[in-house]
């Protein structure tokens, strides 16, 4: 059985190596993805009981505030070489205009973590999963770089690593020739912390971003959203997201 696994990997490895990711598994392999993915701590495993989510007033969103992005920059240690050209955004601002009045709303565009999320659907090596709580994930040790996803998504919310990395959070698993997009601060959510980019909105006095349990109606989240009008982005692909929006 030893002989057959260690074939396995050495297969691996090559296959991967063909592809030009080979160095992928050597730079991230002390990260317990699989545990991300499986249990909220040691002793604690992730169930369908909360399914994560958020609810962004995009009245709130001030023109130029970019605290949201510079915060999940920070937090999961997205920086590295030119920003402008290759580097990865898992969270970047937009700014959409009424074509009839002009008038222009800022929001925030990140990983919609869709209940039916079409990066899953269109993975060939199950690299791309949702998690029990619908936090949509990717493999670093499974994902093969053929950015599949990265078509299929209609958010435009994954990137695509062409540079070596260095400096990487141990929280935040990312590779050469690998997908990545926004995880939700997984890590923070799994010891009873916002998300990075809600907590620095939040401080900025802007309050925008609002996070918590939908499936809980006694939740923050949940009791707001049943109080305003909200939206999904393209909510005509069925994908029931779990991030929405006032305001647009």
């Amino acid at each position: 059985m030893t002989e057959g696994l260690d074939n396995l990997d050495s297969y691996r490895r090559r296959f991967l190596t063909a592809l030009g990711i080979g160095g992928v598994a050597a730079a991230i392999g002390g990260v317990r993805i699989v545990g991300l993915a499986t249990a909220k701590s040691d002793d604690e495993a992730v169930t369908d009981e909360a399914r994560w989510g958020m609810l962004i007033d995009t009245s709130k969103c001030g023109e130029g505030c970019n605290r949201c992005v510079e915060a999940c920059n920070e937090e999961n240690g997205l920086t590295g070489f030119d920003r402008q050209q290759t580097d990865a955004q898992w969270i970047r601002t937009l700014e959409v205009r009424d074509k009839q009045t002009g008038h222009v709303t800022s929001l925030p565009m990140l990983c919609q973590h869709c209940e039916h999320p079409p990066c899953v659907d269109v993975c060939p090596t199950g690299a791309s999963f949702r998690r029990a709580d619908g936090i949509v994930l990717v493999n670093k040790h499974t994902c093969i770089g053929c950015r599949y996803c990265m078509m299929a998504c209609p958010y435009k919310a994954r990137s695509f690593i062409h540079e070596e990395l260095t400096d990487q959070k141990p929280w935040a698993p990312r590779g050469k020739g690998t997908v990545e997009s926004c995880t939700f601060c997984v890590h923070r959510v799994d010891r009873g912390d916002a998300p990075a980019c809600v907590e620095a909105c939040g401080e900025a006095a802007n309050g925008a971003m609002m996070f918590g349990n939908l499936n809980d109606p006694d939740s923050e989240i949940a009791i707001r959203a049943k109080q305003v009008s909200s939206r999904q982005i393209r909510a005509d692909l069925n994908l029931n997201t779990a991030v929405r929006y006032e305001g647009i």
